[in-house]
């Protein structure tokens, strides 16, 4: 099967994956690696005009991984993973969704 994309995570991000447990983290990156073989909205789903968020329940919590799309480069299109959050109420908080902003504005700069 061909992948639609692939998924660069930012520091923020592997920090996050990193400060959970072992079977977690494998079950955020099964859930990525299966996103990237079509857009299924149960594990990628668009959250603004620029943000989008990986989507992963496991044991009873919500996992995200907010990201957005780099298509400077024509032959490859990058989804760039900013930072993670375990989710305790149904919307993603504004301000996680400002700060992905944020960090999809500083990463255009470089």
């Amino acid at each position: 099967m061909n992948k639609n994309f692939e998924v660069v995570f930012l520091e923020q991000a592997i920090d996050f994956l990193y400060s959970l447990d072992l079977k977690t983290r494998k079950k955020i990156y099964y859930n990525v690696d299966k996103a990237k073989l079509g857009l299924d909205p149960k594990l990628f789903k668009k959250l603004t005009d620029d943000i989008w968020e990986f989507r992963t329940k496991y044991k009873g919590l919500q996992y995200r991984l907010l990201a957005f799309w780099d298509k400077t480069d024509k032959t490859d299109t990058l989804v760039i993973s900013t930072h993670g959050i375990v989710k305790k109420v149904d919307k993603v908080p504004k301000s996680e969704i400002e700060k992905a902003k944020k960090i999809r504005t500083e990463y255009f700069e470089q």
